[in-house]
């Protein structure tokens, strides 16, 4: 089996062996819908990889033995996302393949760290992923305030990117989320949260710091999207990179702003990325505001390690 980069010509192989991906959980596997614009993505900073059964980049054959691909999120961070193995050859050393070429690919460009992202619920989503050279890192939770035009926070907010980033340097969330936050470009995706997005939400107007009493906690609007609900009608949703701060009052006083700040740019669905454990999910019950399900885990492979790269 040959890796290969991925061609508009593969989209029948990969629909094929993902469309029943989540079929056993009541949901669709996202990569038949979105195939052909994901791959168009393709270029210095995005690899589509696909594992050829019995061609090679000259010659490709249309039998696929599994998919991922590779995105550059910073200088120094790859992340790997849709990796997806045929049934028909589980259990082949498909998901090795695919893993050691994006790792190859994402070293040549300068990457030191790789992360993907599992659910909790996948256990052999998780086994594949240590298996081929990622270890555990993180894990995060939803939280998911109701938008409120008139929600009024009971502690008062502020727009201070250096307060926030002083908190965030010596915060517990910080520490819990080894300094990981919703990526600003890439979908389903956390790189390390710098100074300067902090600058850039606060001249948008996206930063809200809680700041009675000293710095006590910050977050700030990532980005909204439309996606359908389970009727299939669009849905525009506000995500909010990430949740940090000191006590359950600060919590409450963020998720009031948040839930003020998605209704004035007209979301119906929110989420914010908070640390997995139970001060900080037992916190956002305690303000009223709901929770996901289940966590969802972050690993990282060490790309300067010959032994994770190369094995």
């Amino acid at each position: 089996m040959t890796v290969r980069q991925a061609r508009p010509e593969d989209y029948d192989a990969v629909a094929a062996f993902t469309s029943e991906t989540w079929a056993d959980r009541g949901g669709s596997d996202y990569i038949p819908r979105v195939y052909h614009d994901w791959i168009a993505g393709d270029g210095d900073d995005q690899r589509t990889f696909v594992l050829d059964v019995d061609g090679d980049e000259e010659s490709p054959s249309e039998e696929l033995a599994g998919i991922c691909q590779g995105v550059l999120l910073s200088e120094y961070e790859a992340w790997a996302q849709g990796m997806r193995v045929n049934p028909d050859y589980r259990g082949r050393g498909a998901s090795m393949h695919l893993s050691k070429a994006l790792f190859r690919w994402a070293r040549e460009r300068g990457a030191t760290v790789a992360r993907n992202m599992v659910f909790s619920w996948n256990v052999a989503g998780l086994g594949q992923s240590r298996a081929t050279g990622f270890e555990p890192c993180t894990e995060f939770r939803w939280g998911m305030p109701t938008p409120d035009a008139d929600a009024e926070p009971e502690l008062s907010t502020t727009a201070d990117p250096s307060a926030a980033w002083s908190f965030w340097t010596g915060s517990d969330a910080r520490a819990d989320l080894r300094g990981l936050a919703l990526d600003a470009e890439e979908s389903w995706a956390v790189s390390e949260l710098t100074r300067r997005r902090l600058r850039t939400a606060a001249d948008e107007d996206r930063l809200f710091v809680v700041s009675e009493g000293g710095t006590r906690g910050f977050t700030f609007r990532n980005r909204t999207y439309d996606r359908p609900n389970d009727e299939g009608d669009p849905e525009t949703w506000a995500e909010y990179a990430v949740g940090a701060w000191s006590a359950h009052e600060a919590a409450r006083a963020l998720y009031r702003a948040v839930a003020r700040d998605a209704a004035s740019v007209g979301a119906e669905r929110v989420r914010v990325l908070v640390p997995e454990g139970v001060r900080w999910v037992s916190d956002t019950a305690y303000a009223r505001v709901g929770v996901s399900d289940e966590p969802d885990f972050v690993m990282a492979a060490d790309l300067t390690d010959p032994a994770v790269v190369d094995s």
